[in-house]
């Protein structure tokens, strides 16, 4: 697990090699009530801008080719905020979905998701598999938002269903290896990703992919992610392109 900081200025952008760009990235998206404060505004006004922020890095991540971004969009403890909060989260996640699948279309965006939709209010689970089905021909990128998602979470629902499965004889014990414990999670359609972006300074991991991210390069950066753009984009791909990566090995 390799750790990249942002440098102080953007390199330019032609020393990237369009030949060693990751081809999934994943993104801690931190810093939107910090954005909010720190600019007068309420707390909503800055989740309204760090979702208008996702629009503009699938975008961008087109550009440069990349075949899979996730995005932590609500996680299993993002419960334990206020109702009030809680709510304006789930409905500017339904309208923003609605806004922007005409876009994922035309820009050939395949929606996808992670983690337990059962606890996810009835109408943004319907608008999640409205745009999920508007897009499921799509096939420059993958945009995958983990909503009710947490890495310890994803592993135990896993172990469940292959506990079930050894139970009921579908599955023999001796079958059972990292391989297979990785077809079980809910990222099994996808590679584990190859970096890991979380702004706004924070370091922490946050239970998200944790099976997952084993392997990947993490860049910190402490730009808020409603600042996040394109810019700040390749500078993380940039000094992805710096390391070499050796998955434990010498």
């Amino acid at each position: 697990m390799q750790t990249l900081n942002a440098p102080s200025s953007l390199e330019d952008p032609l020393v990237l090699d369009k030949n060693m760009l990751p081809n999934h990235v994943a993104i801690i998206m931190d810093g939107n009530r910090r954005w909010a404060k720190k600019n007068g505004l309420p707390a909503m006004m800055g989740h309204w801008q760090g979702a208008k922020t996702i629009i503009d890095i699938v975008t961008a991540a087109i550009k440069w080719d990349i075949k899979v971004l996730t995005v932590y969009a609500f996680s299993t403890e993002n419960w334990q905020r206020s109702q009030q909060e809680v709510d304006s989260l789930m409905y500017l996640c339904k309208i923003y979905l609605r806004r922007f699948c005409f876009k994922m279309i035309k820009e050939q965006v395949r929606l996808q998701t992670i983690g337990d939709l059962t606890k996810i209010p009835k109408d943004v689970y319907q608008t999640i598999c409205d745009v999920k089905q508007a897009t499921e021909n799509c096939n420059r990128i993958d945009l995958v938002l983990a909503i009710n998602y947490g890495g310890r979470d994803d592993i135990k629902r896993a172990l469940v269903n292959i506990v079930e499965d050894v139970q009921s004889g579908r599955l023999s014990r001796s079958e059972i290896n990292e391989q297979l414990i990785a077809q079980y999670l809910d990222t099994s359609y996808w590679p584990d990703p190859d970096l890991l972006i979380r702004t706004s300074g924070e370091k922490r991991q946050s239970n998200f992919l944790l099976w997952q991210l084993s392997y990947s390069e993490f860049y910190h950066t402490e730009v808020l992610w409603p600042d996040f753009s394109e810019k700040e984009l390749i500078k993380a791909l940039y000094q992805f392109q710096q390391r070499q990566r050796r998955f434990g090995g010498l």
